[in-house]
């Protein structure tokens, strides 16, 4: 049987458009806010689209931080997208200091405002590093697609994967043992953010 990724719905996440690429990417997809589903899958997907405070809300509310944590634990595979990335790690600055699942050391912040527009909105590159299971067979320089106005800065920058930059150089792909994430959006990334997808479905 192919395997069955769990996608959590905390009511922020764009779910319809990262299952049908996950299902096209060859995935039997489970879209479930239930903590016992996402304990017994065999991957976990956290997408996101919104503020980082209210994620939190969320999660708390339908008693899922406690059911991730453990499913990381586990060592099987686990997937943020763009808002999941950011998640993943200790805090973030965005609306008051917040914490996040603490998955992976650091703190969240915001692009400075400058000459360049907040968000981070559009096609952008990639600066692979080293060999991210999820990167393999993506080319170096390839164009993503983001929309974000606050970057992850990790304790640690042997987890970073992938960097990109608009005005400073933030991690745009993060890894470490069976953690991943990408700050842009895979399933809007067309064939090269589908492979992405495939990478992690065959993990």
């Amino acid at each position: 049987m192919k395997p069955g990724i769990v996608v959590v719905d905390y009511g922020m996440g764009n779910l319809r458009s990262v299952s049908k690429a996950l299902e096209k990417a060859g995935a039997r997809v489970i879209i479930s806010s239930k903590p016992r589903e996402i304990l017994r899958a065999d991957k976990v997907i956290v997408p996101g689209v919104g503020a980082f405070k209210d994620a939190m809300a969320e999660l708390k509310s339908r008693r899922l931080i406690e059911p991730i944590k453990e499913f990381t634990g586990k060592g099987k595979p686990f997937l943020g997208l763009c808002l999941g990335l950011q998640l993943i790690f200790s805090k973030s600055a965005e609306g008051g200091i917040s914490k996040g699942l603490d998955l992976l050391k650091g703190k969240v912040v915001k692009f400075r405002p400058g000459r360049l527009k907040i968000p981070h909105m559009g096609w952008n590159q990639l600066d692979i590093k080293g060999n991210c299971p999820l990167l393999k067979g993506v080319p170096q320089g390839s164009y993503f697609y983001f929309v974000h106005s606050y970057y992850a800065v990790p304790a640690d920058k042997k987890c970073v994967a992938a960097w990109t930059g608009y005005g400073v150089k933030f991690p745009s792909v993060v890894y470490s043992d069976n953690i991943y994430a990408t700050q842009f959006h895979p399933e809007k990334s067309q064939e090269l953010g589908l492979k992405i997808l495939r990478n992690f479905v065959k993990l």
